[in-house]
Formats: C-alpha cells, structure tokens, sequence
C-alpha cells in the first residue's frame, strides 16, 4: 500500500491503495463515485472513461499511482445541473440515453476531441470515438447530439 495525492473534480484527495489498483476502483470503491462504469476491465468498451490532466484514459486499466499527483476529471466534473457541459445538454435535447451506462465514455471521450478540435469533421468524430461500444445502438443520436454540442462550442 502506499499514499496517493490527486485531484478529483476540483478537489484534492489522498488515497492509501496498491500501486497497480486501477484508478477505476479507486474512484468507484475509495471515492465513493458512481460514474464513471466497470464495462469490460479490458478498455475496450470506454464505460470507465476519465480525463487525466485532460486527456481522456480507461480507468479500468490505468494504475491509480500513474495518476499520482494528476489531475482526474469524472462526467460529474464536465459540469453542473446548472450549468452542464454543452455534451450533457445535447444528450438531454437529443434525448440519447437508454440505458445510460456507456455516456460517461461518450461524452468524456467526446468533450476531448472537441476540446483538441473544436471543428473536428464527421470523420475525425467517428475516428475519435472508434472503440466506445453502446449496446441499446444509440450510435446515431449519439452523433447527434455530439453535433449539437459542437454547434454550441464554436
């Protein structure tokens, strides 16, 4: 075991954990979050999507000591029932969820590219989002409301 010092959504946190636990049952099982998911534990699904220093990794299989000393933003970071992150109200105005369990590696993944590409074209979106697995087959609304939120970014 040894003693972790990150930041979690804007705040700071220690955590006493082994060193090649995944940041994902960190932040489920530590932490106490709910978002991000457990998908497939192998990244391959995008359900444990976080940003780290800004960068979108799977959580289920990044070492939480790799993120020592990081910054870790969860979809509950993006923004607030108040003030949402132009991706969360685009899926609310496009009505994507269904089940909802894959949205956090989506809308993480998402808010990445858009963030490193504002006007990113149809092909570097699909190509950016390659890999990202929803099973109710919401890909098209998915891409919608991706859309809309790039609309209201640029």
């Amino acid at each position: 075991m040894a003693r972790y010092r990150l930041t979690v959504d804007g705040k700071p946190v220690t955590l006493n954990a082994a060193p090649e636990m995944p940041l994902l049952y960190a932040l489920r099982d530590d932490l106490g979050m709910n978002n991000p998911h457990f998908g497939c534990g192998l990244a391959q699904c995008g359900a444990c999507t976080v940003h780290l220093d800004g960068e979108p990794v799977r959580a289920c299989v990044m070492p939480v000591s790799a993120a020592a000393g990081k910054t870790v933003t969860t979809i509950k970071g993006l923004g607030t029932p108040e003030k949402p992150h132009p991706l969360q109200a685009a899926y609310v105005a496009e009505q994507v969820p269904q089940c909802g369990y894959c949205i956090n590696g989506w809308i993480m993944t998402a808010a990445a590219i858009l963030k490193s590409n504002p006007k990113a074209s149809d092909a570097e979106l699909r190509e950016g989002l390659a890999g990202l697995k929803c099973r109710c087959g919401t890909h098209v609304s998915i891409l919608r409301a991706i859309k809309r939120a790039q609309g209201a970014l640029t």
